[in-house]
């Protein structure tokens, strides 16, 4: 796993790389271009394996969650996993799967929120209207 921190960056280096993404092949221009936004925004970049495995404990300090939680989640089948002898073992890719699947929840989950807030609104003013 390799970290790129953002914080030592100028600005005028993060606009030379997104320069640089406008003459290289559509491939790479999407990778440099995703960089450049997160490197601009402040964040860190890792790079990883996806075919690196791990173990529950070193996948749920990664998910930020207890291991006991995580060994749920493997074993409702939420997130795939494979033995080696008697321990289980996750891909990185797996993981990454399962985090964007949750985010995907996440947001369906509060546009669904902001829609009934939008239709109570609705309602509430058609009411107001008729009174």
């Amino acid at each position: 796993m390799k970290t790129i921190s953002s914080t030592p960056l100028p600005m005028s280096q993060i606009d030379q790389l997104e320069q640089l993404a406008n003459v290289v092949p559509t491939e790479l221009r999407d990778v440099l271009n995703s960089l450049a936004a997160s490197l601009r925004d402040g964040d860190d970049v890792v790079a990883v394996d996806p075919q690196q495995a791990l173990t529950p404990t070193e996948a749920a300090k990664r998910l930020g969650m207890s291991r006991t939680h995580l060994y749920k989640l493997l074993d409702n089948g939420t997130v795939a996993f494979h033995r080696v002898g008697r321990d289980r073992r996750i891909l990185v890719s797996d993981l990454m799967r399962f985090v964007a699947a949750r985010d995907a929840e996440r947001r369906e989950l509060a546009e669904r929120f902001a829609s009934q807030d939008r239709d109570r609104s609705d309602a509430i003013e058609e009411i107001a209207d008729l009174l």
